[in-house]
């Protein structure tokens, strides 16, 4: 009984230790398989690093300011009888806004006005008497007194009305109305915003640093989210004579053309400043750096030699780069690259140092120095 329970046993351990060294064998050969096993080349983009001449910017966001603009208020207070606008007008010089209540004025008038066509009456019957030496000089200086008196009483009636009669004081667009009519409006109440909108005033800052490098008639390039598929440009007009303590910035303004009035005061906008010397740079396309915190990197493609009769390739090394400024697709690389390298421009965020690549530049995207928004 014993030896049977003992061959038993034996059978199991052998059967075991058989399992345990074919799997063994099993594994020590995957292992082996997996060290001669070559991963194929990664399918990238490839593009050559090129030297360009850019234009030397400087930047800013800048404000739009109306180059005449102010909001129409009341100078007395008058009952509104009538609103001569509407909202959004475009109006000219002169134009009649708002009419308040002048009968009483008017009625003033006519009377101030019969006063001084007596006085005038009087004043030449004592012109004539003086002739004859009938009467006094006094007489007759007392009848211009009183004549200059009744003028200056009709004028001063017709300044009222004037001041009752509210007109536009120069050219431009009409906002929006904040009064009714037959409202008893109060001195210095507001009425409605004018604006003058062509040209347009663009207002911005630049470090004191730049100073010396801008001056009027410079060109500037206008931008502005609100208009995104259209570029404006104008030129330098003023340069403030101060520089502002508290930011060391000095202001600057260009002048805008705006005849179709697509801008507007207050809106912000992106200003560039052309500057008439350009600066050479190496660029390459901004999706071929891989952007990390202790520094940027791009992979650089070079040939792979040939060993132990294998066929020769080519393979990617990670170069670290200090980069410069950003245009449309490309950035600029301040050092790190020579020149004449070829980098991965699409798929450098699935490689390794010393992976194997195949360049297929026909599913390459196209790099533009100025794209256009919806290709961006």
């Amino acid at each position: 009984m014993k030896k049977a329970i003992f061959l038993s046993i034996s059978g199991v351990l052998i059967v075991v230790g058989v399992l345990a060294g074919i799997k063994f064998l099993q594994i020590r050969a995957m292992i082996d398989q997996g060290k001669q096993f070559v991963p194929p080349p990664e399918v990238v983009t490839a593009a050559q690093v090129t030297a360009s001449s850019w234009e030397t910017l400087l930047t800013s966001v800048g404000s739009l300011e109306a180059v005449q603009g102010v909001t129409i208020t009341s100078e007395i207070t008058g009952k509104v009888a009538e609103i001569a606008f509407t909202a959004g007008d475009q109006v000219n010089t002169g134009n009649l806004l708002v009419q308040q209540d002048i009968a009483v004025e008017q009625a003033q008038l006519r009377a101030a006005e019969s006063e001084a066509e007596l006085a005038r009456l009087e004043y030449n019957r004592e012109n004539k008497l003086i002739g004859k030496s009938i009467i006094p000089q006094a007489d007759l200086d007392r009848a211009q007194a009183k004549l200059t008196q009744a003028k200056a009483q009709a004028d001063n009636i017709r300044a009222v009305i004037g001041r009752k009669t509210i007109r536009a004081p120069f050219a431009g667009r009409l906002g929006i109305r904040q009064i009714n009519l037959g409202q008893v409006i109060n001195d210095g109440q507001p009425i409605v915003t004018l604006q003058a909108l062509d040209p347009i005033y663009v207002n911005f800052f630049l470090p004191q640093q730049d100073l010396a490098r801008i001056s009027t008639g410079l060109p500037v390039r206008v931008t502005t989210d609100a208009l995104p598929d259209q570029i404006f440009t104008c030129a330098i007009t003023a340069i403030s004579p101060e520089v502002e303590a508290a930011t060391r910035n000095v202001r600057v303004q260009a002048t805008l053309a705006n005849p179709e009035e697509k801008l507007r005061g207050g809106m912000y906008v992106n200003v560039a400043v052309v500057l008439p010397a350009q600066k050479e740079v190496q660029t390459i396309p901004a999706t071929a750096v891989l952007y990390a915190p202790y520094s940027d990197s791009v992979f650089v493609i070079e040939d792979k030699k040939a060993e132990n009769g294998s066929p020769a390739g080519q393979v990617v090394r990670q170069q670290f780069v200090r980069l410069g400024e950003k245009r449309g697709d490309f950035v600029a690389v301040l050092s790190g690259l020579e020149g004449r390298e070829t980098v991965v421009s699409t798929g450098a965020f699935k490689l390794r140092n010393g992976q194997e690549v195949k360049i297929d530049n026909t599913i390459a995207p196209e790099f533009k120095l100025a794209p256009k928004p919806d290709e961006n």
